[in-house]
């Protein structure tokens, strides 16, 4: 997967087309998320998240599916393949900037941890970003499978100051959707173990 910065003249131009006015770069969010393709679970995920951004003061503009190309996925991941969205989030409460961001993130932690507590919800909701400065595009693909698939990236309006790529899934684990890399916000290659272990680790260096 990769992490790009947000690509704000992009997120402009499809939001015309969903007829949809976007504030200012930073005084709005985007969340990317996957959610169920079964149309009565995704209203059920979809009000998730519209009731928790109501209750921390955030508005949703819109919502969007991103437009991917399946056509080259193995049986794998085709068996296990989500429907990918992303959620335009307004500022409603006035934040300054670095609450703003806060509050996306608290968004993100209450909405999932709800889910996880619904067993009609839990296996196929998990937002892989929500922010005003990043988007995460991610998948269980390849590292060449992934501009095809996420049609967003081919487009020449898709503009970004930077991009933090990963190939790996998490480690010790079978590869999946939500496992892939980055990681919300950030990359790493698994090995992130207990406190102690990794002070001993620099410690015997």
């Amino acid at each position: 997967g990769m992490l790009v910065g947000m690509p704000h003249e992009f997120n402009l131009k499809i939001a015309g087309e969903m007829g949809v006015t976007l504030p200012p770069k930073g005084e709005y969010g985007v969340g990317m998320m996957f959610i169920d393709k079964d149309p009565a679970i995704q209203a059920m995920q979809r009000k998730l998240i519209e009731r928790a951004a109501k209750d921390h003061k955030l508005g949703i503009l819109g919502w969007r599916e991103v437009p991917v190309d399946n056509s080259d996925l193995g049986s794998t991941s085709l068996g296990t393949e989500p429907l990918t969205q992303q959620v335009f989030i307004t500022n409603d409460g006035g934040y300054s900037k670095r609450d703003f961001e806060r509050e996306l993130y608290r968004l993100q932690k209450v909405t999932t941890s709800e889910a996880l507590q619904d067993d009609a919800l839990r296996d196929s909701f998990y937002i892989c970003s929500m922010s005003t400065e990043t988007v995460t595009y991610k998948g269980q693909l390849t590292p060449a499978q992934v501009f095809p698939y996420f049609k967003d990236l081919l487009d020449d309006d898709f503009v970004s100051h930077m991009a933090l790529v990963h190939s790996r899934f998490s480690t010790n684990t079978f590869p999946s959707w939500d496992r892939a890399q980055p990681i919300r916000m950030m990359c790493h290659n698994g090995e992130i173990n207990t406190l102690r272990g990794n002070k001993n680790w620099m410690q015997s260096r």
